[in-house]
């Protein structure tokens, strides 16, 4: 639930909202997003987290990057870090959960609704203290898939869970449309 005259900020953790659409088969196109957000109050920021592999200038993440900094998001990137697993496996470790929760609750005094999009379960003590400050938390992310992308102990402690397959009519990139 949200209302007109209410201040609201989006949080996105890139990495988890693309696994949950993609386990739903769509990909979002943010400009539609950030509209459908436009629509709810008023959006003082939108804020996207995702980490980048260092000198990959061919990244398929690159265009989505460019995208979002010159359209009313505010990017927060840091370097991603190769490494090797116990099993031999190459790995890309590269979480921006601090970086996120750091910044929501620095903002806090500032806005009323804090919308964040991802189901990890690490985010459930910034939503608790961001309740305490008396922000309304919304997270979207979804538990239509197997196994569910929205974590049990995230979902009970937010005001508003949203599902995001019941967004996707609304934010789904048009399969003529390249980024976005």
């Amino acid at each position: 639930m949200f209302y007109q005259d209410e201040r609201l900020a989006l949080f996105i953790d890139g990495a988890n909202l693309h696994a949950a659409a993609k386990s739903l088969d769509f990909e979002i196109d943010f400009k539609l997003l950030r509209e459908e957000f436009l629509n709810h109050g008023k959006l003082l920021r939108a804020y996207y987290y995702t980490a980048l592999m260092e000198n990959d200038e061919n990244s398929l993440i690159k265009p989505l990057v460019d995208w979002l900094t010159y359209n009313g998001f505010t990017l927060v990137t840091k370097s991603a870090k190769e490494f090797t697993d116990n099993q031999g496996n190459l790995k890309i470790k590269g979480n921006m959960d601090i970086e996120l929760t750091v910044d929501a609750i620095e903002l806090a005094p500032h806005v009323d609704h804090i919308v964040l999009f991802s189901g990890d379960g690490d985010f459930r003590p910034m939503v608790e203290s961001l309740q305490r400050q008396g922000v309304r938390v919304s997270v979207v992310s979804t538990n239509q898939c197997q196994p569910s992308m929205i974590a049990d102990e995230l979902r009970r402690q937010c005001d508003n869970f949203i599902e995001l397959k019941e967004l996707r009519d609304r934010i789904r990139r048009p399969s003529n449309r390249k980024i976005l």
